[in-house]
């Protein structure tokens, strides 16, 4: 009796396997391509390289921000992230434009950026005040900003983007250099634009050579200087080579020796890099980076060359979102107004 009632219970248990394996096999015959799919969907997302870009949002200028941030958005299809630097009193205005505008789709983090890292650090100078700003330093101070990524790239506000930012992103930066830049002797006749008096290409536009401590750099006056309102930068490199240090101790020279002034072509923001990254930066395409639309109210490219450029830079005085300025109509494009009605251009008929 007892081995009868064991051979029925193998025999169901047999069954019960076998249809068991019957539904298995069917199950994981039909959804095969559905499996696939769901991959296929999922990999990007988690393969695909984020590009953080760092834009600045100062006080009476957030509509270039906007504009900024605009152009690079609509112009790539690359998994980038926006990091936003302002001050605590700028914060809210910059994140409610974004919130309530077309641009509440960007992934985007706001960053405050503490002005108590300066103190000490700026010479005080009438001449060009805009140019002692806090946020004109924030490039300083990159890897205590952006925390968790290897390569990022800086922007000033006043650029829009034509070309695909992922172009940028992928500058081969040499071994050992911490950041690349444009090179301002590639622009004058190359880049057709009709030169203004005062607009600087040579480190004596930037640094006073009348000052022993800037002759003992060694560094020749007619040096090509750089422009930092484009900079692709290796986190891994700045922090190994103590950029940030390096720039705060030339910030404090130029506090106790005015080495550098806002009345030289780029004002203080710009002298400490040239020092610092004289002979070890790599070089961005120029087409990267085309700027001086800001030098005066005369300046001018051809239309065609401003067509094929990549990345327009107003620096200089004369901005797109007042008047006078050139090549206004290339920066609108990308202008969303401002849903509290508190940024307005200025124009010539309002």
């Amino acid at each position: 009796f007892l081995p009868f009632v064991s051979v029925n219970q193998i025999l169901l248990l047999l069954l019960v396997l076998t249809v068991c394996a019957i539904l298995y096999n069917k199950v994981h015959q039909m959804p095969s391509a559905l499996k696939n799919e769901t991959v296929d969907l999922e990999s990007p997302e988690e393969t695909e390289e984020e590009i953080p870009v760092v834009v600045c949002a100062a006080a009476g200028r957030m509509g270039a921000t906007v504009a900024a941030i605009s152009s690079i958005y609509s112009n790539t299809e690359a998994n980038v992230l926006f990091y936003i630097v302002g001050l605590k009193t700028t914060i809210p205005h910059i994140r409610k434009w974004i919130e309530n505008s077309k641009l509440k789709e960007i992934k985007f983090k706001v960053v405050e950026f503490n002005p108590m890292v300066l103190k000490g650090k700026i010479r005080q100078d009438a001449s060009r005040p805009e140019l002692l700003q806090p946020l004109n330093f924030v490039r300083f101070y990159l890897p205590l900003l952006i925390q968790k990524h290897e390569k990022v790239i800086y922007l000033d506000d006043d650029i829009i983007v034509q070309g695909d930012i992922q172009e940028l992103y992928d500058t081969k930066l040499a071994p050992g250099h911490a950041a690349a830049f444009s090179d301002d002797c590639d622009l004058p006749s190359t880049h057709e634009i009709v030169r203004s008096v005062g607009m600087q290409n040579t480190y004596m536009g930037f640094l006073d050579y009348r000052k022993q401590a800037i002759r003992d750099l060694g560094i020749s006056p007619s040096t090509c200087s750089f422009n930092p309102g484009v900079i692709v930068a290796n986190m891994t490199e700045w922090k190994h080579q103590r950029i940030t240090k390096q720039l705060e101790k030339w910030m404090q020279r130029n506090v106790e020796e005015n080495l550098y002034s806002s009345t030289l072509g780029g004002g203080v923001a710009t002298s400490p890099m040239l020092i610092v990254f004289h002979g070890k930066y790599s070089a961005i395409n120029p087409m990267w980076h085309i700027r001086h639309l800001g030098w005066s109210p005369d300046t001018r490219y051809s239309e065609h060359f401003l067509q094929e450029a990549k990345l327009l830079h107003w620096n200089g005085r004369y901005k797109p979102w007042d008047y006078p300025s050139v090549h206004t109509d290339l920066w609108e494009n990308w202008f969303i107004p401002d849903p509290s009605g508190k940024f307005k251009l200025t124009r010539p008929d309002s």
